[in-house]
């Protein structure tokens, strides 16, 4: 039997959409149910109205500024309109944010093929502890492996042992090697033997764990810079992704974190986790649209198969339709 049997059988589309749904359904509630009820009765948009989306919007964390343009735009559309149903401001709304929010542009299909993709495809994963970011690029290793893609583990949060355990048990439940020189060794260099055995081995994926501490900027620049140097040595356009992990449960500390990561490195995928069960699942939307992150993956549970690549369109229904 092929080891790849052991991933299962896989979701189909309308499986995903739905589950996309339910995961998204406190953040729904908090935010389609109030827009609901506080334009009942109304024929049009008003002041009164736009002032109580923008605090529902506020209040779900979409942030200030991509509240603003969300108010901004949803006025420009129905200023001529007399009258509107909820469905249809349900429906700007939804494809207002849409187009506030940036397309990915990577390499990567729904199902977790890699199309016209150099070899190895190396990804960086950044975000501070407890986001669940070593858990995601366990996920990540799990779907890519699942696709039949050879995967490599760098070990590079040297600073957590618990890091390095977990990496090592993913590496036994998805069949990829790991590279790890145990606890407080330099980052860089496992990067770099990371990238130079993908190379020499034929690795079709290379995904690198980094530390999560936000002690200061400048020592989080210096490393992230010099992990970049190091792998360039064999791949000189990686990392080809590096993915920003936030914990939707956060709400506002999502943005100050994006802030200070985009400031220390080129960030052009951001990965979502702990959607499921949170009414918060507005900063989805606030972050990417701030700091022009292109959202690429969304966890929507525990388990392996929840962490799914990201659907714009999907999602924006899951919040604005009934």
């Amino acid at each position: 039997m092929s080891i790849f049997n052991i991933f299962g059988k896989k979701p189909s589309p309308e499986q995903e959409r739905k589950e996309t749904e339910d995961a998204l359904s406190k953040t729904r509630e908090h935010i389609f149910s109030r827009i609901g009820r506080a334009f009942a009765g109304k024929s049009s948009v008003d002041a009164d109205f736009l002032d109580e989306l923008e605090e529902i919007l506020i209040t779900s964390d979409v942030g200030v500024d991509t509240t603003i343009k969300i108010i901004d735009a949803i006025n420009d559309k129905v200023a001529r309109e007399k009258y509107l149903g909820t469905q249809e401001l349900n429906e700007k709304l939804a494809s207002v944010i849409a187009l506030l929010m940036p397309d990915l542009h990577l390499p990567v299909q729904p199902d977790f093929t890699l199309v016209n993709a150099p070899k190895p495809y190396v990804v960086l994963v950044v975000g501070v502890n407890g986001v669940g970011k070593t858990t995601t690029i366990g996920k990540m290793a799990w779907n890519y492996a699942r696709e039949g893609k050879k995967v490599l583990l760098a070990a590079g949060d040297t600073f957590r042992a618990a890091a390095v355990d977990q990496l090592n048990i993913w590496k036994d439940r998805t069949g990829a090697e790991i590279v790890s020189h145990g606890m407080n060794t330099d980052p860089s260099s496992v990067a770099f033997d990371a990238v130079k055995q993908g190379v020499e081995t034929g690795a079709d994926v290379v995904i690198i764990d980094t530390a999560g501490r936000l002690h200061n900027k400048v020592s989080l620049m210096n490393e992230l810079a010099k992990m970049k140097r190091v792998v360039q040595k064999f791949q000189e356009d990686a990392p080809h992704e590096v993915v920003l992990v936030i914990d939707a449960t956060t709400g506002q500390n999502a943005f100050e974190q994006a802030k200070h990561f985009t400031a220390a490195t080129k960030v052009n995928a951001l990965a979502v986790t702990k959607l499921d069960g949170t009414a918060k699942g507005g900063v989805v939307i606030g972050v990417s649209e701030q700091f022009g992150i292109p959202v690429k993956y969304l966890g929507l549970g525990e388990k392996a198969e929840d962490l799914r690549l990201f659907n714009k369109s999907t999602f924006v229904k899951s919040i604005f339709q009934a």
